[in-house]
């Protein structure tokens, strides 16, 4: 489609050269592939949910992680995003937030989003087990 962001001024967004910042155009291609994702009747999302989505996903991947053995245990996971891709430090990591928002909390909310987005917020069986178990992963 020819769509390959700012360098040749075609993206999710019309790029014009002479423009900085400000309120851009929307690609009619990007529309248009935008329309075959769109499930008809689904609320627009608020902004909360759209942040409370994307980290619970980062959580859920970290927890994925631990679950494959990618990582050796969850302070190596609370580091390697904290310093790997910028991680709230003052959160602790994903495995801190799990521990004091719960696992339970976080099985229950990534349920409630996999119901309306489908599979892509099942959460990481670890998860499930550390919140039937009442365990917690940084202790």
């Amino acid at each position: 489609s020819g769509c390959l962001g700012k360098k040749n001024g075609k993206g999710i967004y019309l790029y014009d050269k002479r423009q900085k910042g400000g309120t851009r155009q929307i690609n009619p291609i990007a529309e248009k592939i935008l329309q075959r994702y769109r499930t008809p009747g689904q609320a627009v999302p608020t902004m909360e949910d759209v942040q409370w989505r994307t980290y619970m996903r980062s959580v859920n991947e970290a927890a994925l992680c631990l679950q494959e053995e990618i990582i050796a245990n969850p302070v190596d996971g609370n580091i390697g995003l904290i310093f790997g891709i910028g991680h709230c430090p003052q959160r602790g990591g994903p495995f801190q937030f799990l521990d004091t928002y719960g696992a339970q909390n976080f099985v229950d909310k990534m349920r409630s989003y996999e119901e309306s987005n489908g599979f892509r917020f099942e959460p990481a069986q670890i998860v499930i087990d550390y919140a039937n178990s009442g365990k917690k992963f940084m202790s």
